[in-house]
């Protein structure tokens, strides 16, 4: 199971990240978990300093941009 994890305040990019991302996972048939993390000291513990963040199992993958579901799908499926 992947653990999925939204930063960000809760703005309409940290929402349609949160989006996609779910989309993503489930066009790629995952088993998967989503977090969506709001508290800024969280934030800082994970590096991100620009929201909105992703962060597949506790590593960000990607920050400061939206993503499409083609570009997430893509981070799901690295090892």
């Amino acid at each position: 199971m992947k653990k999925l994890q939204i930063l960000g305040p809760g703005c309409s990019k940290c929402k349609k990240l949160a989006e996609d991302t779910e989309k993503a996972a489930r066009d790629l048939g995952l088993e998967y978990e989503i977090e969506k993390i709001t508290d800024i000291r969280e934030m800082i513990k994970f590096g991100a300093l620009s929201t909105p963040a992703l962060a597949v199992n506790g590593k960000v993958k990607s920050v400061g941009r939206v993503l499409d579901s083609e570009s997430i799908k893509k981070l799901l499926s690295e090892k």
